[in-house]
Formats: C-alpha cells, structure tokens, sequence
C-alpha cells in the first residue's frame, strides 16, 4: 500500500510540473508572439512609409519630364484652330524675317579698325586708287561709306562730307529694311490672342443661355479656350521682341562704326593734305 501510495503520490507530483510548465509556455507564448507582432507590424508600417516616401521624390520629377512637350501640345490643340492657327503664322512669318535680318547684319560687320588702318596706309603713301580698291573688296556699309567719299576726293573737302553723309542714310536705312514687318508680327500676336480670347468668352456665355445654367462645367470649356490664344500670343511676342532688341543693337553698333569711320576719313583727308 505504501508503494501504491508513494507512486501515485509520485505521479501526482510529477503530474502538477508538467501541467506548471504548460501552463508557463502558454503564458509565454502569446507575450513572444505580441512582440514579434509588434516588431513585424512596426518593420511593416517602416518598409511602407520608405514606399510612400520614395515615389513621392521620385514621380514629381517623371511627369514634369515627360508632361512638358505633351502639355504644351496639348494647350495648342485644345486652342480655337482658327486664331491658333494665325498665331502660329505670326510666329514664323516673325522669326523669317528676324533670321534675314541677323544674317544680313552680320555680314554687313567688318573690323572696322584693320580697315581704317589699311585705308590710313594707302592714303599715307598718297595712293587714294589703292584705298578705293581696299574699299571695294571689303564688304558692310563702313566700306562703302569711306569708298563713296575717296570717289569725290578730288571734289573737296565739303563735297566728300556731304557725300558721306548722304550714303550713310542710305546704308542705315538699308540696314533697317524689314524690320517693321517685325514689329508688326509682335503687335499682331497678342492681339489675334486677345481676340480669341473675346470670342471664346462670347461662345461661354451663348453656352450659358442654352444651358440656362452658369454651372462651373458649362463655363470652364469656353474660358479655357479663350485663355489658351491669350497665353500662345504673349509668348509669340515676347520671342519676337528678344530677337528684335537683338537686330536693334547690332544696328546700333553698325551706325556708330559708320559714323566714327566717316569721321576718321575725313581726319586722314585733311591730315594728308588730298584735298583739293
């Protein structure tokens, strides 16, 4: 009997330790399991801020590369045709005309000073032929200005003046020649905008008594049509009026080379005593 007792007493015992060490591991468990909830739901929400975070750089930069050509091709098609379509004109008629210019201007620049010196050292010597043939193979309107006044040296001192004087209006209008149908284009460009712009707004507000409604939706279409000619003309005339203060200084810069060279032609003259 005290061996029956003692196993079961044994059994017991050991019994209530195997239920005592259950009973830790299940307590333990869930503890271990909200940590590595916790720990993984906290790694989850890091790895999906860094996702969020890193296409918030990123995406900005993609559509501004991409979506600039496509949006102002868009805004031009969206425009009225009719009224895009001449200020699209104006455009190019204005651009032609400013690229003839700055091609003609920049074959008209010599350098001014290696011409004085040339026509300085022929007159020195008292060889006016060989300072009209310098004069004459050198192309822009300073040659021909000082060629112009070695023609009539013979004439005297007041003649040659006059006659340089006379050819230098002559060669500045020359170099002003077309420059008023540029300015032309810039003053027309903002205008056919502006009236795209009165027509557009017109077209809303007969879409408005149709609709018998001033809903957001039946204005936003015809004003944004109207804007679009407004916005294409200002930017045509602004292009137009950069290349235009562009042909005026070269001009500008033209006029004075002519004018200190006229002056220098006639200093060599009477510094030379080839007047008459």
């Amino acid at each position: 009997m005290k061996k029956f007792f003692a196993v079961v007493a044994m059994f017991g015992i050991l019994s209530f330790g195997l239920t005592q060490t259950v009973v830790a591991q299940d307590a333990a468990a869930p503890q271990t399991e909200t940590v590595d909830t916790a720990a993984v739901d906290s790694a989850a929400v890091d790895s999906a801020a860094a996702a969020v975070e890193e296409p918030a750089e990123v995406a900005p930069v993609e559509e501004e590369t991409v979506g600039m050509h496509k949006a102002l091709k868009t805004k031009f098609i969206e425009g009225d045709a009719s009224f895009m379509s001449l200020v699209a004109i104006a455009l190019v008629l204005g651009l032609a005309f400013c690229i003839e210019r700055i091609i003609y201007l920049s074959l008209a620049e010599v350098n001014t000073k290696k011409l004085m010196s040339a026509i300085e050292a022929a007159l020195a010597k008292g060889d006016v032929e060989g300072a009209k043939n310098i004069c004459r193979n050198t192309r822009g309107p300073v040659a021909s200005i000082c060629y112009q006044g070695l023609l009539r040296i013979d004439e005297g001192l007041d003649v040659v003046e006059r006659s340089v004087v006379s050819y230098g209006g002559v060669q500045s209008a020359a170099l002003e020649k077309n420059c008023s149908w540029v300015t032309l284009f810039i003053a027309m460009a903002p205008s056919l905008g502006f009236l795209g712009t009165v027509i557009g707004m017109v077209m809303a507000f007969d879409d408005i008594q149709k609709a018998g409604d001033i809903s957001p939706t039946v204005v936003a279409g015809g004003m944004k049509v109207a804007l679009i000619t407004t916005i294409f003309g200002i930017i045509v005339a602004l292009v137009l009026q950069v290349f235009y203060n562009f042909i005026l200084s070269k001009i500008e810069a033209l006029t004075t080379d002519m004018e200190d060279s006229s002056i220098t032609l006639l200093d060599l003259i009477m510094k030379y005593n080839l007047k008459k």
